[in-house]
């Protein structure tokens, strides 16, 4: 269990290092595309996707599993290690095609955050600024208050109690409408 901890946190790491040189440039992408579709399909210059970056679930698992097996493929050939003949073999092979797709979707939603807060960062210093002058004016008013309007509530509190007193339980309104 050890080994596959292991592997699958190099998984992840993997994963948010192969998200990150994607999202800086997709070269390897463009010329695959440039290959393989005619001038009328080919993406446009401005576009940003690549294998994993900007893709959607089903592209990206095909792409990172493809990925995997080639490498599993090729250790399995030129290496004395057999990758598909035991359990611990297709084990570390599940584990690294799992956390390489964990890690393409931590690297994209830490990338998403440090967007928003570059873009909000400014509004956000702002409505803290509002914040704290908008405390401080609330506590000044605490501070000022009038003990007039003070006084005024402890008044209108003491003159309810003495009315509630007067009126007649609700017992004794049902008693008297002969519900009772």
């Amino acid at each position: 269990m050890g080994i596959e901890l292991v592997i699958f946190i190099a998984a992840i790491l993997f994963g948010i290092f192969m998200y990150w040189r994607e999202s800086n440039g997709n070269g390897a992408y463009r010329f695959l595309n440039k290959m393989v579709n005619s001038k009328e399909l080919q993406m446009k210059a401005n576009n940003p996707k690549g294998f994993v970056y900007k893709q959607s679930l089903l592209p990206r698992i095909i792409f990172v599993v493809s990925l995997v097996l080639i490498a599993a493929l090729i250790i399995e050939f030129l290496t004395p290690i057999a990758v598909f003949s035991s359990y611990n073999g297709v084990s570390a092979f599940a584990s690294f095609a799992v956390g390489t797709l964990l890690g393409t979707y931590i690297a994209s939603f830490v990338i998403k955050s440090s967007e928003v807060i570059e873009e909000q960062s400014e509004s956000l210093e702002d409505k803290f600024d509002d914040v704290v002058e908008k405390g401080k004016d609330f506590f000044k008013d605490l501070k000022n208050k009038d003990n007039k309007a003070v006084e005024e509530a402890k008044k209108e509190i003491e003159n309810e109690p003495k009315t509630i007193m007067n009126e007649k339980s609700a017992r004794e309104r049902l008693k008297d409408k002969g519900l009772m």
